[in-house]
């Protein structure tokens, strides 16, 4: 809240330079603003009474929008890779699927393995567990695994975080 947009009767002001002035009324601290030709920003409106601070209102909202900014900038944004297996896959190709996954670990994604049962596959999810488990053992970057292997519904789906 920003000048007239504050309602509260009496406010405790602080000034541009950080010097607490004390606790007055709306009008007078709303009058020392106008004299120095800034804005009275509320900056604390919980407090008991709400604080205020005289301040250039343009300039602080141009400096809040400059940290959020390198805030924003500073995040890594961590994504889920998908490796999809079968349940009938060859040594070879389980290799070069650990190679991709290992290249998204090493680039601090996530990665999901899933196992796609068809038909009677299904009656036999041992041989799926033993596919994920030699999955793991194929990975050169240490590997967390997040969730263990876990079957829902025709899949087994395993989840891989980046270790240290």
């Amino acid at each position: 809240m920003v000048n007239e947009q504050i309602r509260d009767k009496e406010v405790r002001v602080i000034s541009e330079n950080g010097e607490q002035l004390g606790i007055m009324p709306i009008e007078k601290a709303l009058e020392l603003a106008e004299e120095r030709q800034l804005d009275l920003v509320k900056v604390a409106p919980k407090a008991k009474p709400p604080v205020c601070k005289i301040m250039d209102y343009g300039k602080y909202m141009f400096e809040l929008g400059k940290k959020e900014k390198e805030a924003r900038k500073n995040q890594k944004i961590i994504s889920v890779k998908e490796v999809r297996l079968s349940a009938s896959i060859e040594d070879h190709d389980l290799g070069v699927k650990a190679r991709n996954a290992d290249k998204f670990l090493k680039a601090g994604n996530k990665v999901k393995v899933s196992i796609r049962f068809r038909g009677r596959e299904m009656s036999h999810s041992e041989v799926g567990y033993e596919i994920m488990e030699k999955f793991i053992s194929m990975l050169s970057v240490n590997a967390v695994v997040e969730r263990k292997p876990r079957l829902e519904g025709w899949n087994m789906i395993m989840i891989l975080a980046p270790g240290d």
